[in-house]
């Protein structure tokens, strides 16, 4: 994963989790998620996450 827009667009595709590239907003390569729902959806957002950087790695 070259930068924030690959990054983002993997965690979309394989996490089906949604995030922003820093670069819409200046500020690659970070990228940003929200956190503003319960915590039941957070918890299987962050276990989407680790599921698609596993295989990553």
């Amino acid at each position: 994963l070259e930068d924030d827009a690959a990054v983002a667009n993997y965690l979309l595709n394989e996490g089906r989790v949604a995030s922003v590239p820093g670069v819409a907003y200046g500020l690659s390569p970070y990228f940003r998620i929200s956190t503003a729902t319960s915590e039941e959806v957070l918890t299987e957002a962050i276990a989407r996450i680790n599921a698609a950087v596993a295989q990553v790695e």
